[in-house]
């Protein structure tokens, strides 16, 4: 049985005008690799209501599991919450729990919580809380999608909560052989490696390490015997090429 596949949905004008620089698709992917969940779509949108709407839409339906990263925030940009929850066609607005863990938070560093701060326990009608220790502003989950913060630690956090409540499958593992020549050396029977293996993805990616080009080569899968195949047939191959 395949493995259940996801997506991310970043948001935020900022990480497409290159002020910030993405690490959350990243930790996710390695995440998801772990637990056997597939990461096969990673989509970047600026803070437009409409635009978020569509693509939430289009990815909730495309995938098992989406999750969302930036635009939870207390500014007037931050409006993620209100296009999930046009997304889903329900109401919006400030929940008591979310309120008392965000007040929680600031009370324990000696503040009051204000109207700005209290934007981010908005939260759509039906949605599950995801907690975190870090700021104590709180993701949510409704359906098949898990909104979570952009700042990297909080999403971090935030994933960890919602990780082990998902349906996963097998994990993919990977292994990776060196070559110290360049990719047009072993393209033919790297091709013939994909081909003859279809259940393993063959990544091709070329190097430089002082001096020496060559081609780190990553076999990825679920199955550990037929990844060891793989690497056998590999290795024969880097031997034979120098």
């Amino acid at each position: 049985m395949p493995n259940p596949t996801a997506a991310i949905l970043v948001i935020g004008d900022e990480i497409l005008s290159g002020r910030t620089r993405e690490a959350n698709a990243y930790h996710l992917a390695g995440e998801l690799s772990r637990v056997g969940i597939d990461l096969r779509e990673i989509r970047v949108v600026p803070d437009d209501h409409a635009v978020i709407v569509d693509a939430l839409n289009a990815l909730r339906v495309a995938h098992a599991h989406v999750f969302t990263s930036g635009g939870i925030g207390p500014t007037h940009d931050d409006i993620t919450a209100d296009a999930v929850a046009a997304a889903f066609g329900v109401g919006i607005d400030v929940r008591d729990d979310a309120r008392e863990l965000i007040e929680k938070a600031l009370a324990a560093r000696g503040v009051t919580a204000t109207a700005d701060q209290l934007r981010m326990a908005r939260i759509p009608d039906g949605a599950t809380l995801i907690v975190n220790g870090v700021s104590g502003a709180p993701g949510f989950s409704i359906g098949n999608v898990h909104v979570m913060a952009g700042v990297p630690s909080i999403f971090v956090a935030m994933l960890a909560i919602v990780l082990p409540k998902l349906e996963a499958g097998t994990p993919r593992l990977s292994r990776e052989v060196r070559f110290e020549v360049g990719e047009g050396r072993i393209a033919t029977p790297l091709r013939r490696l994909a081909e003859e293996m279809p259940q393993l993805t063959v990544g091709s990616y070329p190097f430089r390490d002082g001096d020496v080009r060559g081609t780190n080569i990553v076999v990825r899968g679920t199955d550990p015997a037929l990844l060891d195949e793989a690497v056998a047939r590999l290795e024969e191959l880097r031997a034979s090429v120098g």
